[in-house]
């Protein structure tokens, strides 16, 4: 499938309530409130783009520097980044069901690689939801166990796992 106009670009305040909407839309059962997302952008808007096709907002990205072996907690106000991060984590990718299966999510991952390559980051983590693993894994994600984020993983869902990216 292809579909015309579709660009990444980076995300500005103005497109919050975009974001909210398609966080509402799509991750029902992951809730963030608006203060969360607009802290994630103000923390690290290196790491924060939307996805348009056309001029209408159809997904979005939230990543930032992080610790590794760790999750920012799920609608959380992280106040600060961590002065040492060794990881870049992707907070969450977003897109609006007709976006899916025309490239614009590995477009947005491969740009993130880069980007967190080029800052020096050994690793890119996330936690996989909603069935996401076998996507993951095509980009070189792998589950990783670490026994001390499990309680963190079932807040998000039963079937939630951390993967981790190794990185040149």
């Amino acid at each position: 499938m292809h579909l015309k106009d579709v660009a990444w670009r980076a995300m500005t305040s103005y497109d919050l309530p975009a974001v909210q909407g398609i966080a509402d839309t799509v991750h029902v059962d992951f809730f963030e409130t608006p203060e969360v997302l607009a802290e994630r952008l103000k923390l690290y808007r290196h790491g924060c783009y939307l996805l348009e096709i056309g001029d209408k907002p159809a997904g979005y990205v939230l990543s930032h520097p992080w610790l590794y072996g760790t999750l920012p907690p799920l609608n959380t106000l992280l106040k600060a980044l961590p002065t040492e991060p060794d990881t870049y984590y992707l907070h969450d990718l977003c897109l609006l069901p007709v976006t899916r299966r025309v490239g614009a999510a590995s477009k947005i991952v491969e740009a993130l690689v880069k980007h967190a390559s080029a800052e020096g980051y050994p690793t890119m983590t996330l936690v996989a939801v909603n069935g996401s693993i076998p996507f993951w894994q095509r980009h070189g994600f792998e589950v990783t166990e670490v026994p001390e984020l499990y309680g963190k993983l079932l807040s998000y869902e039963e079937a939630a796992r951390y993967m981790v990216r190794k990185l040149d």
